[in-house]
């Protein structure tokens, strides 16, 4: 099979998809009160637990410190497309609300439905070499570097996040937040495995 690279229009279109496709998902998630995994949702719980700070705003300052070991195992290309998708995520979490008002969401929708379309954002990023940071970062490299199944370490870390909500959120909003996490993994464990894409 020929491969053929993506352009760097190509690259563009996917930054801003996916990043829209992430901003949405927290979007409903922050509406029903949930968490999720990864970086967002430890930026999700510190904004719950300080009153309000920006989710974006968080989430660009956690993730500060995972640019040097993506510059370091993964390269500059991949380094600059996160911090350009980081920046990009910033604007459009503090923009969504004005854009999106929801004033109420099903919490079981916003769990599934957030959760997967979060997903299909960072699959998307993953695809143009790319991501959000954080422990998507160590993902990639595992998979790239070890055959280490992306979505299983990212599932794996989500449940140490979301079980560190439990001092944030109700107990029935954690239960969803786990459900957010699972919908979220399972995208990446189905769609993104080792020798199955070779787009970039």
């Amino acid at each position: 099979m020929t491969q053929h690279r993506h352009t760097a229009l190509e690259d563009v279109h996917a930054l801003l998809i996916g990043s829209s496709f992430i901003a949405v998902g927290l979007t409903l998630l922050k509406a029903a009160g949930l968490v999720t995994g990864g970086m967002a949702g430890v930026a999700l719980i510190i904004s719950y637990l300080s009153g309000g700070w920006p989710v974006g705003v968080v989430f660009f300052v956690l993730n500060l410190p995972f640019y040097v070991l993506a510059q370091r195992t993964l390269g500059w290309t991949f380094t600059l497309k996160t911090l350009a998708t980081n920046l990009l995520l910033a604007v459009l979490t503090w923009a969504m609300p004005h854009w999106l008002k929801v004033e109420r969401v099903d919490p079981i929708f916003s769990a599934v439905f957030g959760g997967t379309i979060i997903g299909m954002g960072i699959l998307a990023l993953a695809r143009h070499r790319s991501s959000v940071g954080g422990i998507g970062v160590l993902a990639l490299y595992l998979h790239e570097r070890r055959g280490i199944s992306a979505g299983k370490v990212q599932m794996a870390a989500d449940c140490l996040i979301v079980a560190a909500a439990f001092f944030a959120i109700p107990f029935d909003k954690l239960l969803l937040s786990i459900a957010s996490a699972v919908a979220l993994s399972a995208v990446i464990i189905a769609n993104h495995k080792p020798g199955r894409y070779a787009g970039y």
